[in-house]
């Protein structure tokens, strides 16, 4: 009883603690290859990849031999959501264990088929040999029973020095079919059958449905159903185009009862909404007479994911309308905690849905692909037996994906006569930026609120901290003896919120770095110096060391007018990825970033071409977030629905980008693509005051907003 009780206490690594069963993370294969089936998803950061480098150096096996099954809630461990940079500690470190223990039973099995001792023993390639002859391999030795079992807490994986794959940076195992043009989205999948949806929303965040005489859309070409419940509205079709046609003829015959006015579209209107206060650091004494005081304002804008294709996904409902089961595939990054909001909608058991992850073409956070999923589920029960297609339209997934939240952010600081800071003050207003499937006390799901039995929200909020969510990388990494956190978190917002990356950190770090970078001037420090100066962690310096050092910065270095350079650094979540950036703008008739240094440091790189993939993403990424990126709304709703209204950055206008990864080994891994955000629009903001002596604090960083800074 005594060792059962101290089992339960202990705890395994990453999801595996929560997931113990071997054979749910992998499957030794009769055939020479071996099953591995994690329920983090592939998402374009390349992580498959990195489990299966993990699995392979574990297991002592090539990388060829390992099959990658999609994510799906038949077989796969549930792992939560695929996001703030976790599944290299959560599902890495899950099967890295796993794996070392599936070699320890496959090894434990030879010495006994043998008759030699473990010590004996080595492998390669799935090949057990014995020091004296004889050799026995994985495949003939695995049995269905051998990982039938919980993870037990004594097996030790490789040291690093061992490594032989970890380490080296592996070709991403899902390029090939993405670059020879291969279906590889669920947008691209074709089911025997397959019917397609489309949905009518209201034209604005509350309005809803009084009247619709849809007889004209039944009689339709291809049209199979017109599906209402409530202000739920869509349609199932033959083909795609008529869906598309048949929904527009619904979105002109319907008569809708508008909702409330939207705010004005300013992050300002945030300071005037009721929040809940909470500070969240503080330490030391705030008095500093004598000391000179400064203060500045920083502000986001709501923002899209502004994924490259609309939302998707495909439902099947088997058996009847009011008892089937039904089978789903999306790109949800969290599909456990999307079965259990969908369980709730159709008040069915979870163990009656399966859903199984199918890569969307481009997001990281929660965009619309949830919500598509509820769609395709609903339309799909009005026409059991067939598979139903939904894909959102453009204008759809504009004005009706969650958005990151505006923030505001007030710094204050002061200044002794050496030019160090001795008080920091941190107040941010924000509302949440998690509001994904599997809340609790009700559904987060858009076609949930719109039907005639309508369930609730679930109540929006924030992780908590390390990780946070609107304060996420609040509290300053700098080494400060006064300081003050306050978190205004706004649960009622406007227009829906949720994840998009890095949550809070953007906007933190944002500014954090953008008022570093002012109280450098006024103390007449450089900025490099001047961070390096109120830092003691030897890894945050080393990175701002080595990116100036690839830049060539010079201190003290002055623009011309036209260029200037600038710094930004952060460490993700105070406890992941450290990141640093020098920024080169160019500025003529708008703002051009040219060129970016960067240094940055994982801990243990899996794969570190995979690390510099994520890092470069992520730069550029930011710089259209900085540059060009806001949603727009008026009092009716949001009026950001093309291309042209949401402007992204272009494949000419990405900047030059140079990244150096510090590798340590000895290091927990750690992610890497959410490190960037905060760091690189500061060191931007940081650069255009380098060339024009101009301070610019709101995102994004417009021709307009230039010429206005220019003028104060």
């Amino acid at each position: 009883m005594a060792q059962a009780q101290d089992a339960a206490a202990r705890k395994l690594p990453g999801s595996l603690d929560t997931n113990r069963r071997l054979d749910r993370w992998l499957r030794i294969n009769a055939d020479g290859t071996v099953t591995v089936t994690p329920g983090k998803v592939e998402i374009g950061q390349g992580i498959l990849t990195a489990l299966v480098q993990m699995v392979a150096e574990e297991l002592d096996i090539a990388v060829s031999r390992i099959r990658l099954v999609p994510a799906t809630t038949a077989i796969s461990p549930d792992e939560g959501i695929t996001s703030g940079s976790r599944s290299i500690q959560e599902s890495g470190l899950a099967l890295r264990h796993a794996a070392a223990e599936a070699r320890d039973l496959l090894l434990a099995r030879a010495a006994q088929r043998l008759g030699v001792t473990l010590e004996s023993l080595t492998v390669a390639d799935g090949v057990v040999s014995a020091r004296g002859g004889g050799s026995a391999t994985y495949w003939e030795l695995a049995s269905p029973d051998l990982l039938a079992r919980d993870a037990s807490f004594d097996v030790m994986s490789k040291l690093p020095a061992e490594h032989v794959v970890v380490g080296t940076s592996l070709a991403r195992v899902d390029i090939p079919g993405k670059v020879t043009g291969q279906p590889s989205y669920v947008q691209d999948m074709v089911l025997p059958g397959m019917l397609h949806g489309r949905i009518t929303r209201p034209p604005g965040p509350q309005a809803q449905l009084q009247r619709l005489d849809a007889q004209e859309v039944e009689q339709m070409p291809g049209v199979v159903a017109v599906v209402r419940d409530g202000s739920f509205l869509g349609v199932v079709a033959a083909r795609e185009e008529q869906a598309i046609r048949a929904e527009r003829r619904l979105a002109r015959i319907a008569q809708w009862t508008p909702g409330p006015d939207l705010p004005a579209n300013d992050p300002r209107h945030l300071r005037t909404l009721a929040a809940e206060t909470e500070v969240i650091s503080e330490k030391g004494d705030p008095a500093t007479a004598g000391a000179r005081q400064f203060g500045a304002e920083y502000t986001k804008p709501y923002l899209a994911h502004a994924s490259l294709a609309p939302s998707c996904a495909i439902a099947h409902w088997e058996g009847s309308k009011d008892r089937g089961k039904v089978r789903i595939w999306t790109h949800s990054q969290g599909i456990f905690p999307l079965r259990g909001d969908i369980a709730q909608v159709l008040d069915m058991p979870e163990a009656d849905i399966v859903i199984t992850h199918a890569e969307g073409a481009g997001c990281y956070g929660h965009n619309a692909a949830d919500d598509v999923t509820l769609d395709a589920v609903l339309l799909a029960r009005a026409v059991p037996g067939k598979p139903v297609r939904v894909q959102w339209m453009r204008e759809d997934e504009f004005a009706w994906e969650p958005f990151s939240s505006p923030m505001v952010i007030r710094l204050s600081a002061a200044l002794d006569d050496r030019g160090h800071i001795v008080n920091w003050g941190h107040e941010l207003w924000s509302h949440a930026h998690s509001t994904r499937p599997g809340g609790r006390g009700g559904v987060n799901l858009l076609a949930a609120w719109h039907l005639e039995k309508p369930l609730p929200a679930a109540k929006p909020g924030n992780p908590p901290l390390p990780g946070g969510g609107s304060h996420r990388n609040a509290i300053p990494l700098y080494d400060f003896p006064n300081q003050k956190v306050t978190n205004h978190l706004i649960r009622q917002s406007p227009l829906r919120t949720s994840a998009m990356r890095a949550l809070g950190g953007h906007a933190n770090a944002f500014a954090i770095e953008c008022f570093m970078d002012e109280l450098a001037a006024a103390a007449g420090a450089d900025p490099v110096e001047f961070r390096l100066r109120h830092l003691k962690d030897a890894r945050a310096r080393a990175v701002i060391e080595k990116a100036a050092g690839m830049a060539k910065w010079q201190p003290g270095e002055k623009g011309n007018g036209e260029r200037g350079r600038g710094v930004g650094f952060a460490r993700y979540k105070n406890l992941a990825a450290y990141f640093a950036v020098i920024a080169e703008v160019n500025i003529a008739e708008d703002v051009r970033v040219t060129r970016m240094w960067a240094a940055v440091d994982v801990g243990q790189a899996i794969n570190p071409d995979g690390v510099i993939n994520q890092i470069e993403g992520g730069m550029i990424q930011t710089v259209s977030w900085t540059l060009k990126e806001r949603v727009d709304f008026d009092r009716h709703g949001v009026t950001t629905r093309t291309w042209d209204d949401y402007p992204i950055l272009s494949f000419v206008e990405a900047p030059e980008v140079e990244v150096a990864l510090i590798n340590r080994p000895d290091a927990p891994p750690v992610g890497a693509g959410e490190g960037t955000q905060g760091p690189v629009s500061a060191a931007i903001g940081n650069a255009i005051y380098n060339a024009l002596g101009a301070r610019l604090r709101d995102m994004p960083f417009t021709r307009d907003r230039i010429v206005a800074a220019l003028s104060t």
